[in-house]
């Protein structure tokens, strides 16, 4: 039997000495064969001893990855498993799960229960919601009163419209900016948590989850991995991360935190991160350019107008969903007033900004120990 602890390397030396010792004792008499016998199994159970608990013998892990396009984007999920048999299976299912989400909790597909709440709005109906999309909504409901709707989900009519703007690069009109906006806040939609049924006051009112579905269904992923029995695992979504346990021998997951495309802008930095969720916001990818201003993908819901300070968000919560919404909420808000909302839900949030010339970038007081060298300072110290 072969024991694997963290007693340092002398008390694997004392164990083969204690062995030899032990063969050479089976030349001598019938006692002190027994006293030895004896010494040595309390020896060994010492030695494989963690700290007063034994560890048992666990199979090498080995690292696979896996990657599907889901939500029309690509997910990947690295984890440490047994074989690749066990891998593969708990890769399969956990994507199968965000396919079912999506089907849920699409705003392109006029068939997913989110298009048929939306299309219930204004008709005074109690529509009945599925676990899933109560658990969006509510998570999502919670986050707009904290943050007095600048995170609002029922900003669907002007996300649709700034989709519009960017393919056509045009600002969108004022008149169908108002229109929108008459169609916007989070106290139109009324949730009955007895009865787990939402009703959408307003006429034409359009649900978007965009914000916080993602984070949701990297959650509900790495809940499918644990239940087959994987723990060490990382689930990414674009920006967002679902972090389980650090690979084998390790602090953590290696993230990149992506720098702000902005001359002067602080170098990559990298966190180590376990057991949480990651997300980032910002509009690298997505963004209006008119007349030299420019125009995030993330829309302002109290304002209608998408996001003109240059921004880059990185939170880092306990889990996916609360990291995704709160990272939309910091982007709207900025640091001053978002970081207390943050810190409210036990958050750690980095923001860089460029609101004008001036390179911004601001960070709660915890986000630093998760930086990789404040790790390696740590572990020095000790």
């Amino acid at each position: 039997m072969t024991c694997r602890s963290s007693r340092p390397v002398w008390a694997e030396f004392f164990l083969e000495r204690s062995l030899e010792c032990f063969l050479t004792t089976l030349q001598s008499g019938p006692v002190k064969i027994i006293r030895v016998i004896f010494g040595w199994l309390v020896l060994v159970l010492w030695a494989c001893s963690n700290t007063g608990s034994a560890t048992a013998l666990q199979p090498a892990l080995a690292r696979y990855e896996f990657t599907r396009i889901e939500m029309a984007l690509p997910f990947r999920i690295t984890l440490f498993a047994p074989n690749a048999l066990v891998a593969s299976n708990a890769a399969t299912t956990a994507f199968d799960r965000i396919h079912q989400l999506n089907a849920i909790l699409s705003d392109y597909d006029s068939d997913s229960e989110l298009s048929r709440l939306s299309q219930s709005s204004g008709q005074g109906v109690e529509f009945r919601l599925s676990d899933d999309l109560w658990n969006v909504l509510s998570a999502s409901q919670e986050i707009s009163r904290n943050s007095d709707g600048a995170f609002d989900i029922t900003v669907g009519p002007l996300v649709n419209l700034w989709r519009k703007a960017r393919r056509d690069k045009k600002f969108p009109r004022p008149d169908l900016l108002a229109d929108a906006r008459s169609r916007v806040g989070y106290t139109n939609m009324v949730l009955n948590e007895r009865n787990h049924t939402a009703k959408l006051l307003h006429p034409d009112m359009r649900l978007d989850v965009g914000g916080i579905g993602k984070g949701y269904a990297l959650d509900a992923a790495m809940k499918v991995l644990r239940a087959h029995g994987i723990t060490r695992a990382l689930i990414t979504g674009a920006g967002d991360m679902a972090v389980g346990e650090a690979p084998p021998d390790k602090g953590g997951w290696r993230v990149e935190l992506a720098p702000l495309d902005a001359p002067g802008a602080p170098a990559t930095q990298f966190v180590l991160l376990k057991n949480c969720g990651f997300a980032t916001s910002g509009d690298l990818f997505q963004r209006l350019e008119i007349d030299g201003k420019r125009y995030s993908h993330i829309v302002d819901p109290r304002t209608g107008i998408g996001l003109t300070d240059h921004s880059l968000v990185s939170i880092i919560a306990s889990d996916a969903t609360t990291a995704d919404a709160l990272s939309k909420v910091v982007s709207v808000l900025g640091s001053g007033k978002g970081f207390p909302i943050v810190r409210q839900k036990g958050a750690e949030a980095r923001a860089v900004r460029k609101p004008d010339d001036q390179i911004e970038l601001n960070e709660t007081p915890g986000f630093k120990r998760f930086y990789e060298w404040e790790n390696k300072k740590s572990r020095s110290r000790n």
